[in-house]
């Protein structure tokens, strides 16, 4: 039997419109970055307080990517990507309305649900419905959807801001400008709960809820028609017969512990996010103000820092299929590294002004703000897609779902973590000593990449073995 052809211009729109839980997951993530100060004006907060309204999202995010994987083998990847496109909705409204920490932060909690569970779905859906040849690269639409979310929420941020004079000044109607922040996100919301409408289950789903004629359907959408029944069969060989996936298949029947896979696909999630990338999208208005930037230049830093992030993702999407998933993320590691110390040697040696920012010369405020643009092109081209890319392939069919499960949860309790406690590290340790403590993780990853990981560029999800 000859290889199949795919229908590769219907695979690339349904994994766009998967990839925009992607997008709203980097928006909501990002909409946060530029009303830090207003929020803390506007409920009073402390700095532990503004801390935890930050990364309360978090706490939700890695609830949903634990449940995620558990709700989509159960009801569907759609079916739950159309409930988190509602939990989406309805966190951009209430968090526009909040007027108080509690209340904000309820709101933000039930964002991060969707928002965890869209980082496991999306990615997983896309890789169970893309040929292996390109599977890398479309899984990295993810991604590249997570940075422009992040973009797009920097430049709304940035524009309402300059339109309405500052995050806490009126806008339209008499409101906050902060509160069209996060209002702006229901627009792309609207389109991906419009898109969802018209894109397949996933054929592996279908497989492993005993619906193997309504995969085949699907699959000879995706591929020539001829090869569709074979690639059923080739999908049940690789499930347990009469027994649907569940969170227990992390563990080895044989010994009772976690497999080896699943350890792995923990630290790959938590790396990600121990190199403190976050720090710079949650908090970037924050930081730049610290070293000594106004509001305005601070949030037009975050908006060129959002295009650069664009630009290193399309770098990991023309190479994650040549070059490998192992190779991009090595250099990553050690690019990060690089950047990382750089930024903590110019922020530990900066004087203190009288308003306790710190001050910065003219020359080291370029080598600052260009390492820490060059940081995101190692993360952008490296980690931020390639960890996804990972996650979404690497665990065989019968432990996928319950091993993204605990991997989504390590990766967004890591977040939480590191963005809870850099508003501390600040006041403790400053700016200097943060990057440090990043820069020993990034140099960490390297060597945990090049001991732990396999290159699985090229093998179809059938092949990946525990």
């Amino acid at each position: 039997m000859s290889a199949p052809r795919h229908h590769f211009g219907f695979i690339l729109l349904v994994s766009g419109v998967a990839a925009l839980g992607g997008f709203l997951f980097g928006y909501d993530s990002g909409c946060i970055n530029g009303t830090v100060s207003a929020l803390q004006k506007a409920f009073n907060s402390s700095s532990l307080g503004s801390g935890f309204n930050v990364a309360s999202m978090l706490l939700g995010c890695a609830a949903g990517a634990f449940l995620a994987g558990g709700l989509a083998d159960r009801f569907g990847r759609r079916t739950t990507l159309v409930a988190a496109g509602i939990l989406f909705a309805v966190s951009a409204w209430g968090s526009g309305i909040a007027n108080g920490s509690a209340e904000f932060v309820i709101y933000r909690l039930i964002g991060g649900f969707a928002v965890g569970a869209a980082s496991i779905i999306s990615p997983a859906y896309i890789s169970e419905i893309a040929p292996a040849a390109y599977r890398g690269r479309l899984a990295s639409l993810q991604q590249m959807a997570i940075v422009l979310g992040l973009f797009f929420a920097f430049l709304v941020n940035y524009l309402i801001a300059q339109a309405a004079g500052g995050a806490s000044e009126t806008f339209w109607w008499g409101f906050p400008a902060w509160r069209w922040m996060f209002w702006a996100e229901l627009a792309p919301v609207g389109l991906f709960l419009l898109g969802l409408l018209f894109i397949p289950e996933s054929p592996r789903y279908l497989v492993a809820a005993g619906q193997a004629p309504a995969a085949e359907r699907v699959l000879q959408r995706l591929a020539d028609p001829e090869h569709a029944a074979a690639e059923v069969r080739r999908i049940e060989a690789t499930l347990e017969a009469d027994r649907r996936p569940s969170l227990r298949d992390i563990f080895d029947r044989a010994t009772g512990r976690i497999r080896p896979i699943v350890w792995t696909g923990l630290a790959l999630a938590a790396f990600q996010q121990l190199v403190g990338i976050n720090v710079v999208f949650y908090y970037g208005e924050v930081l730049w103000r610290a070293a000594g930037f106004s509001e305005s230049d601070a949030l037009r830093i975050n908006v060129i820092g959002g295009i650069i992030n664009v630009a290193s993702t399309l770098v990991a999407i023309a190479l994650v299929d040549k070059w490998g998933r192992k190779p991009l993320l090595l250099t990553g590691s050690i690019g990060m590294a690089v950047f990382l110390g750089i930024l903590a040697v110019v922020f530990g040696t900066a004087a203190v002004g009288a308003d306790g920012n710190l001050s910065l010369s003219h020359s080291a405020g370029w080598v600052a703000l260009v390492s820490a643009n060059l940081y995101i092109v190692a993360f952008g081209m490296s980690w931020g897609p390639v960890m996804w890319v990972l996650l979404g392939e690497m665990f065989p069919n019968q432990v996928r779902g319950a091993a993204l499960a605990v991997a989504g949860f390590s990766q967004w309790t890591a977040n939480f973590l590191v963005t809870m406690t850099f508003p501390l590290f600040l006041q403790w340790i400053g700016l200097g000593g943060a990057y440090g403590l990043y820069a020993g993780f990034a140099l960490l990853s390297f060597f945990f990449v090049r001991a732990a990981i396999r290159e699985t560029k090229g093998r179809t999800l059938e092949q990946m073995e525990l």
